[in-house]
């Protein structure tokens, strides 16, 4: 079993490390197109009407809902049986997590905080990119242990959980109470049905959908019916629960289709070098390159210094310090919170767009050279061809 859980973990770091590959090209697509001479194109196409809604908005509300169920079934697997399951093992990344969100808000609001229209953008510099993170580490091959590897992934299931939790709350407008009770009492129903052994994905898939309309007109953003409906599946023991089986069938879908739409549907904005020095745009990539590094890593090391937590086996500070760069890049979260920040404000929403992609990029720039030019890790900790059915070393 511990194999098998090895195994699954391995996939999932593959998936998702190929899948920012491909996030990034995607995004890099949607520069290209909105900086030429297919602009117009671009924009018209993105906001076509594709029945009751835009393609823009089918991606963002519908597709992206997937991509919040995959987020809660990651969060809950690591909880109950990952590699979140015990306090102790919960700490560094919680604490790392904390500090990364706390930060880039406090710089953020220190910069932009005096414009009223622009406090809503506080959280946006809050989030952590793990596919486009994994990706950049894809890259760097066996220079990376895979201690550090798994630490960044559980440092970012965290974040997604604070960043689920700060939609729900700080992102949702008037309430349609009527509508809210039902959607919580169907989350109760698919919750209870799962808990007694009745889960099946057809009727699960039905529930799931007719939940995406309920929390849709109850005024909360649709997406977090995606989290609910995760909190739903039975979890289990081995690949053969409900939550593995799920999670590896949804995972593809996610990485190299809905994410990669998703970066090109909301990474095209026209770059300009008078707009860098814009408060929202400034405070946006400061929160992400500077607030990021700053919160994790000092949490990283005060925890070691005070015995709270160790410093993930054949990791040194340098590669630390390279995994809280990493952890600026933003992009995914953070494009998805400036897009439902600014409400009615389409040049604000822009401008955050701007300000995330300077940010992540800077982040992900130093992190990958920071990791580049620091020493390999030591033999044992890099894993080879056959690593798959080796234990992973706890973050």
């Amino acid at each position: 079993m511990a194999r098998k859980a090895t195994s699954a973990l391995r996939r999932f770091l593959r998936s998702e490390a190929r899948g920012g590959i491909l996030l990034i090209g995607a995004a890099g697509l949607a520069l290209l197109a909105a900086n030429s001479g297919a602009a117009g194109v671009y924009h018209h196409a993105l906001g076509s009407a594709a029945g009751p809604m835009s393609i823009e908005l089918w991606i963002n509300d519908a597709l992206m809902a997937l991509f919040f169920l995959l987020v809660g079934l990651e969060i809950k697997r690591e909880l109950l049986a990952g590699n979140l399951t015990s306090w102790r093992e919960r700490g560094l990344p919680l604490i790392a997590a904390a500090a990364g969100m706390a930060v880039p808000a406090l710089i953020y609001l220190a910069i932009a905080g005096s414009e009223a229209a622009l406090r809503r953008g506080w959280a946006i510099p809050a989030a952590t990119d793990i596919a486009f993170a994994l990706g950049v580490l894809a890259l760097l091959g066996r220079r990376v242990p895979t201690s550090l590897k798994l630490l960044l992934t559980t440092i970012a299931i965290a974040d997604d959980l604070g960043a689920v939790a700060i939609i729900a709350l700080a992102y949702t407008g008037t309430l349609n109470l009527p509508a809210l009770v039902a959607a919580l009492a169907l989350a109760g129903a698919l919750w209870l049905a799962g808990r007694r052994g009745l889960f099946h994905i057809a009727w699960f898939a039905a529930g799931a959908a007719s939940l995406w309309t309920l929390v849709f007109l109850s005024g909360v953003h649709p997406t977090i019916a995606g989290v609910l409906a995760a909190l739903a599946v039975p979890v289990g023991r081995g690949e053969d629960s409900p939550l593995h089986r799920l999670e590896h069938g949804l995972s593809p879908w996610v990485a190299y289709l809905i994410l990669p739409l998703f970066g090109f549907a909301n990474a095209g904005v026209a770059l300009s070098f008078e707009g860098l020095g814009l408060p929202l745009v400034l405070a946006i990539a400061l929160g992400l390159f500077v607030g990021k590094q700053a919160g994790i890593f000092s949490a990283i090391w005060l925890s070691v210094r005070l015995g709270v937590a160790a410093r993930p086996a054949g990791t040194g500070w340098r590669q630390i310090y390279g995994l809280s760069l990493l952890c600026g890049i933003g992009f995914t979260m953070s494009l998805f919170i400036g897009a439902i920040a600014f409400p009615g404000r389409p040049w604000l929403a822009e401008q955050a767009k701007m300000g995330i992609l300077l940010g992540s990029l800077l982040s992900a720039l130093a992190g990958y050279f920071v990791l580049r030019l620091g020493p390999a890790p030591a033999a044992a900790s890099v894993p080879d061809r056959d690593d798959r059915d080796r234990p992973v070393a706890s973050a």
